[in-house]
């Protein structure tokens, strides 16, 4: 594997922001001390795609950026700045869209036939012989007389579809019933739709990479670039999606002579990565949760928990206890939303009963039930070659049972539990439902915990993040000491990241709600400042007021849209598919009146006394992240302060802003890094360093190498109450050290130093190890 990066800068590329403008940026990302770019996906994408996930193309680089010219010339401009290239790589899915996606047009053209088919996930059975398109705004009955047929495509609601050959002069009823592929209405996909998508977006259909020739054909640009030394680095989207991502990975080793590598993979709860994977670690999402947590006070957390729930009045499933609401929402998106995908994997479990006499007899219905009780008790995004047996558990499979009231017939969730394990044999249909159990469990794991149940519980919003454990948002500082001392050993290069472009609230957003867990309260004072304006319902009111005070600023333009998407996520008074427009009128007009024209952080003094607080646990995340063992990746904007919230909200295009003290910071940790690689690389090391005082417990700290020293003040508002550090001394190894933060101030000698006297200027501190002055 190729040398790793000492630190990443992620750019998120768009028609608004190009090649151009990132090779503009360069300069000023060279000065500020990363080694590398991090650019969003640059293949070629839908038109005017702000993010290019979906990925249109795989032979051209995305010709709005300014086409793989515009690439090579960042990458030249680049490296004489000293920078490297990593790239965002989306191996699971592409735009299924006829009109620009080459691959699917031809398929769709063509049929089973086309030397393209074998690119998708598509059950031509389940179709009659045809691919749903859920594409119309409504019926196809009410579209009929807007269809036309003109140079072998036919146009409809503003969209083109190829003809079958030889079907063009047809009439019109005829025509549609002679194509390889089934227009309908775009509410048919929950139930009706017969090819993998991306979770539960229609607009993204699954690519089969683990055909070899489709693997060729979809990553040789990429992999051409990486070797001819254009590309450095490849960050690999949503693996978990994949048929075999253990495979796919030491495809992509391979074929890259072993780039460095990480995997967006969100690791559940005390969950590892995959021990064998040629790769260096994940994005950093694991991280984020480990650093969030050690500044989040767990007794704190627990009281605003019990006080949440008296405000919001919320049934223990429906938002009261996290475990409860993790698990409706579970149910709620398997039976609903992913509905077709649980209807693909009973048809294949009724395929194999009925080809082997031992095992026929399962009515279609129960295997539907054993498929849905199991999926919900996986407790992580999905199985892997090894280890099934510990996440499909003879406990969960119990549970299953209890879905059924006869025990003969429960036997089904037997059955399911070794196909999905891969207990009964190795044939086409066993290996189909073994991976397509593995992919729609990660789908059901983002979106009923991401992107709904997360958006029901809302305590602490701070912990509400990819990743993250709302039931459980505190971390200890052993469990910290302990997870990077995991990563310093069996992952050093993996990625670290405080915001990314999918985090729901930014780094520094997270960090001032956090602060509330140390004063619940207070909070509970600032909600009673605002009671007399009414919310539409209590749960709301909390989360848009708990929004706005990590945001910092009365901006509906930012806000409403936020929270707008807030409530359509929950799904509990309007949604996505089934909106409420009286409801979400009562939204606006909440935020407008609300959150959107008071700015509760300055509202009142006790509010405002707080800032000090919220700037040490921004500054303290930031120094964290930036110097704990691994890659650390900047966010585009994050070196200063950056608040913002959830996509598209923090997917702006990327300006150059004015430094600040969380820029000194970071320039003084980069620097660092740059300076002395060997503290910071694979033998870096990471030692924990303890503070002895009455106040030890607010001090995280830690040695890299030899010769560097992280400390930094953790829940201060708690330490402040308690009567500050007092004669709490932290002891510093043998050595001359210089505190980098305060222009070069020497600690001389190793030994005891009182904390009061490092935290004088601000409650972090950065120290290097050096020579000691001749006299």
């Amino acid at each position: 594997m190729t040398s790793a990066p000492l630190a990443t800068y992620r750019l998120q590329l768009q028609p608004a922001f190009p090649f151009a403008a990132a090779e503009r940026a360069v300069p000023y990302l060279a000065r500020l001390g990363v080694s590398h770019l991090h650019l969003s996906p640059v293949l070629e994408a839908v038109p005017g795609s702000t993010h290019g996930y979906d990925v249109t193309d795989h032979r051209a680089v995305r010709a709005e950026l300014g086409g793989e010219e515009g690439l090579r010339s960042l990458s030249a401009a680049a490296r004489a700045h000293g920078l490297g290239l990593v790239v965002d790589l989306v191996p699971n899915h592409m735009a299924a869209s006829p009109r620009h996606n080459h691959a699917l047009r031809a398929v769709l053209r063509d049929g089973p036939e086309s030397p393209y088919a074998r690119w998708f996930d598509v059950d031509w059975a389940a179709g009659d012989g045809r691919i749903l398109l859920p594409v119309l705004p409504g019926r196809v009955g009410a579209f009929l007389d807007e269809m036309r047929v003109a140079d072998g495509t036919l146009h409809v609601a503003g969209q083109e579809f190829p003809l079958r050959p030889g079907t063009e002069r047809l009439p019109l009823t005829e025509l549609l019933d002679a194509q390889w592929y089934r227009l309908g209405w775009w509410r048919l996909a929950r139930t009706e739709l017969n090819y993998r998508r991306f979770f539960t977006i229609s607009d993204l259909i699954g690519v089969r990479v683990e055909d070899p020739e489709v693997f060729a054909a979809t990553h040789g640009t990429i992999v051409d670039l990486v070797r001819e030394g254009v590309i450095d680095g490849l960050r690999i989207d949503h693996p978990d999606g994949l048929v075999d991502p253990d495979g796919y990975l030491e495809r992509l080793h391979a074929a890259t002579g072993g780039c460095w590598t990480v995997v967006e993979k969100i690791l559940t709860g005390s969950e590892r990565l995959p021990a064998g994977w040629p790769v260096a670690g994940t994005t950093g999402y694991d991280a984020l949760r480990h650093v969030d947590g050690v500044f989040t006070c767990r007794t704190g957390a627990d009281e605003l928990r019990d006080l949440y729930r008296r405000f919001a009045g919320r049934a223990g499933d429906r938002g009261g206890d996290w475990e409860a609401t993790e698990r409706r929402a579970a149910y709620e998106v398997v039976t609903h939303d992913l509905e077709a995908e649980t209807a693909a994997l009973t048809r294949t479990a009724s395929r194999i009963c009925a080809a082997d006499p031992c095992l026929r007899d399962h009515a279609p219905w129960a295997l539907r039930t054993a498929v849905r009780e199991l999926l919900v008790r996986v407790p992580v995004y999905r199985t892997y070659r090894t280890g099934g047996e510990e996440v499909l558990t003879e406990e969960a499979a119990r549970g299953a049972k209890a879905a059924f009231a006869v025990p003969e017939e429960a036997t089904a969730v037997d059955l399911v539990r070794d196909l999905a394990l891969g207990r009964l044999g190795d044939g086409p249909d066993h290996r189909a439902f073994r991976a397509r159990f593995a992919q729609t469990s990660s789908a059901l794991r983002a979106k009923s915990v991401e992107d709904r149940a997360f958006y029901r519980y809302t305590p602490l919003l701070s912990a509400n993040e990819v990743g993250g454990d709302p039931g459980r948002p505190a971390v200890s500082p052993e469990e910290f000491h302990a997870y990077c001392a995991h990563l310093a050993r069996d992952w050093p290069a993996s990625g670290t990241v405080l915001t990314t472009h999918d985090t729901k609230r930014s780094a520094d957003v997270r960090a001032a709600i956090a602060v509330l867990a140390q004063c619940p309260e207070r909070w509970a004072e600032l909600l009673e400042q605002v009671a007399g304006i009414p919310a539409p319902d209590p749960h709301l009111a909390w989360t848009a007021w708990q929004t706005a005070f990590g945001f910092g600023a009365a901006d509906p333009e930012r806000l409403g849209p936020a929270l707008l998407k807030s409530v359509r996520e929950a799904g509990l008074q309007t949604g996505w598919t089934e909106p409420d427009p009286a409801y979400e009128r009562a939204v606006a007009e909440f935020v407008a009146a609300g959150p959107g024209r008071i700015p509760l952080r300055t509202a009142s003094e006790a509010a405002f006394a707080l800032e000090p607080h919220i700037r040490a646990q921004s500054l303290g995340a930031a120094l964290v992240q930036l110097t704990m063992p691994g890659v650390p990746e900047l966010y585009q904007g994050t070196e200063r302060a950056y608040r913002a919230l959830v996509d598209p909200d923090n997917r702006a295009p990327f300006t150059i802003g004015p430094d600040d003290e969380k820029t000194a910071v970071t320039r003084a940790a980069l620097a660092l890094r740059r300076r002395r690689p060997e503290l910071f690389g694979t033998r870096g090391g990471y030692t924990p360093l303890t503070a002895e005082g009455p106040a030890a417990g607010h001090c995280l700290a830690f040695l890299r190498g030899d010769g560097a020293v992280t400390a930094v003040t953790r829940l201060s508002l708690r330490l402040a109450e308690s009567g500050g550090w007092r004669d709490t001394a932290l002891t510093l190894p043998e050595g001359v050290w210089t505190e980098l933060l305060d222009g070069g101030r020497p600690f001389f000698g190793g030994g005891p130093v009182l904390l009061k006297d490092l935290f004088t200027d601000r409650p972090v501190a950065l120290l290097e190890r050096g020579e000691r002055p001749r006299d």
